[in-house]
């Protein structure tokens, strides 16, 4: 049996995320809203020296909010954030892409990386 954790809406989870960063000074921006209950969410970070690198949501054998790191462990441009998300966002049109600065490539947010 899988333990997850209760849903939230996607809208509120970005919100809260989003407040979370900002007030920590971590300027934060939604690029594209998806379905406000149930879409997928991808975050872009990007560093002080635009660096970049994408993390994709997904979930825990246990059920529980994961992450990874969708464009591989190294740093990329733009160019290859951009081509990844446009890809994804085909794919999944309810999908919420939120774009954070933060010094190195880390989530301002708690995040479980796999």
């Amino acid at each position: 049996m899988m333990d997850e954790e209760p849903r939230l809406k996607t809208s509120i989870w970005v919100s809260a995320v989003l407040r979370q960063a900002n007030l920590a000074g971590n300027p934060a921006v939604v690029l594209h809203r998806g379905d406000a209950d149930a879409g997928g969410v991808m975050v872009v970070l990007r560093d002080r020296h635009d660096a970049m690198s994408v993390l994709a949501q997904t979930r825990a054998p246990d059920g529980r909010r994961a992450w990874f790191r969708a464009t591989g462990k190294a740093a990329v441009d733009q160019a290859a954030v951009d081509t990844y998300v446009e890809r994804q966002m085909k794919r999944d049109p309810d999908l919420w892409v939120v774009e954070f600065e933060t010094p190195d490539l880390t989530p301002p947010f708690e995040a479980r990386l796999i």
